[in-house]
């Protein structure tokens, strides 16, 4: 069985042959890489070929998705946070909306 699942940065997959989990980081068209981060938190890299000549294939986020990221607090992730990401737009000036 071949990979038929293309990669798409962000997404999970699963090496069905070798039961490892990992998500595209990143996708390098100019040197035919496409760079990958483990569950684990482990880095690796595939040409083209050897992704689709591979058992990969889709899954959803794992539950623990940050799981590679040993080191993040709560409030890294925005859990904690308020919605107030937004300015409130009786506190702007109209120079604040303009570069």
């Amino acid at each position: 069985m071949t990979t038929v699942a293309d990669p798409i940065i962000g997404s999970w997959y699963k090496d069905v042959e070798n039961n490892l989990t990992f998500k595209v980081v990143a996708i390098e068209e100019s040197d035919d890489s496409i760079e990958v981060q483990y569950y684990n938190g482990d880095i690796g890299e595939y040409d083209h070929d050897s992704w689709y000549n591979s058992t990969f294939d889709y899954i959803e986020d794992p539950e623990d998705w940050s799981a590679p990221f040993d080191d993040l607090e709560n409030d890294d992730l925005g859990y904690t946070d308020p919605d107030n990401h937004r300015p409130n737009p009786d506190d702007m000036d109209i120079e604040d909306y303009l570069d």
